[in-house]
């Protein structure tokens, strides 16, 4: 377990010593003075000069960072950032996010290449399961989610999650066909009534016969087995898993009497549901083919992955100003740590741990790229907007106010920081 998070913390700051490499690596190229390149923050452990840069090692094992001569203050040097033209600027400002993008792109190619990339296909869809009510079909293409484009997976899930599962408008190709469908997800609550049984199916006949038991559940302590099939709670005939949770709901902790048959004999038990307590799920039978393409394909899906989730980064960014998505729903960098680390340990195999270090690392690395990019003060898009009123005026602030400015939104970050941090710990802590 240690092994794993460590591995997750290297690879969550290899993603930021990309970021602040830009920044070097421009500033280097452009004749910048670059004065300090930090692996993390607070005090110095050790410290390296290599011709004019300080290059060194702090105490905090988070991020990195860039310190160039005349960023912060007045500085009368030709090769000071503060004297450079407005294009080296916003080069050198710019070289962050484009690592983050690039570094993904490897990242991606190398996926792709090895494992194939998830597409907009879909998988099976059982028979009786939403997605199959609203005429969707193995093979067919997801197109739009009510109006919105999809480009992968993971937004088809965003806009079913931020509409909270009401029906929509869901266009598929089929064929050379463009077709529409009525999609109604199946809503799980939050707070939800379990016997603590898993189905043999999700859907269907399948869905009332018992695939497994939970160890502890309501469903072992009164002798529930694998192989029962469940045809009535309270004398009330359920045909589906969906009729069986709906009962249990509108039940809910008071003892239920389960009707099943066990080889052949119809038994009775008395089984009292648990309520569970988690994150509402929309479940509608659909599942995502993946796929392994050409080298034209491989390379040109990284670049589509690329764009969704940037879509994605400013589409949550509006989601958290209307109210959409709470600000407890974001993950800090200990959630981050904690989701690469169960990605490791789950990989059982040292070719999958690399595969799915390499898939987090990639999603992780635009995110941080394309936030970066908003126009906020202290992130890269915050002095690149300053830099465009700047052009406007024609004339630059002083090094002084753009760093108060700069301090202002840094306050303004690093409570929102703390915040997301703490938010971190209670979410794993207690869910």
């Amino acid at each position: 377990m240690g092994m794993n998070i460590l591995v997750a913390i290297l690879a969550l700051n290899l993603i930021v010593i990309i970021h602040e490499l830009g920044h070097y690596l421009v500033a280097k190229a452009s004749g910048i003075k670059v004065l300090e390149f930090s692996l993390f923050f607070g005090p110095k452990i050790l410290t390296l000069k290599k011709g004019e840069t300080f290059f060194s090692l702090r105490l905090f094992p988070v991020g990195a960072f860039v310190m160039l001569e005349g960023e912060e203050e007045t500085s009368t040097s030709e090769r000071a950032f503060s004297n450079k033209p407005l294009g080296v600027k916003a080069a050198v400002i710019a070289a962050g996010p484009v690592m983050n993008f690039l570094s993904a792109l490897l990242f991606l190619c190398l996926v792709f290449f090895m494992v194939g990339y998830n597409s907009t296909l879909l998988g099976l869809v059982p028979k009786g399961s939403p997605a199959d009510e609203a005429g969707l079909q193995t093979g067919d293409r997801i197109i739009k989610y009510n109006g919105k484009r999809i480009y992968q997976p993971s937004d088809f899930y965003s806009f079913m999650a931020i509409s909270k599962g009401k029906p929509s408008i869901i266009e598929f190709q089929r064929g050379k066909q463009k077709l529409q469908g009525l999609l109604t997800p199946d809503l799980i609550p939050e707070n939800r009534y379990i016997l603590g049984f898993g189905a043999k199916e999700p859907y269907g006949q399948g869905s009332t016969v018992v695939d497994y038991v939970l160890p502890g559940s309501p469903a072992e302590q009164e002798g529930l087995a694998p192989g029962d099939k469940i045809i009535s709670l309270d004398e009330q005939p359920v045909a589906s898993k969906k009729e069986i949770s709906a009962y249990l709901n509108k039940k809910q902790d008071y003892p239920t009497t389960v009707t099943l048959l066990r080889a052949g004999k119809e038994i009775k038990l008395t089984i009292q549901p648990r309520m569970e307590k988690g994150p509402a799920i929309y479940e509608t039978g659909i599942s995502f083919q993946v796929v392994r393409e050409g080298l034209w394909e491989t390379l040109r899906q990284p670049l589509i992955y690329m764009f969704s989730t940037i879509r994605s980064v400013i589409f949550t960014f509006g989601w958290l100003l209307t109210g959409k998505v709470s600000l407890t729903q974001l993950a800090g960098p200990v959630r981050i740590v904690s989701i690469m680390s169960e990605a490791v340990s789950y990989s059982p195999t040292l070719y999958l741990v690399v595969i799915n270090l390499l898939n987090i690392s990639a999603l992780i690395s635009i995110a941080i790229g394309a936030t970066n990019l908003l126009p906020f003060p202290a992130l890269d898009g915050g002095r690149l907007l300053i830099l465009g009123i700047e052009a406007l005026r024609g004339k630059p602030l002083s090094p002084e106010r753009e760093a108060t400015i700069s301090m202002v939104g840094f306050v303004i970050l690093m409570s929102l920081g703390v915040f997301v941090v703490f938010n971190d710990i209670i979410q794993l802590i207690w869910g």
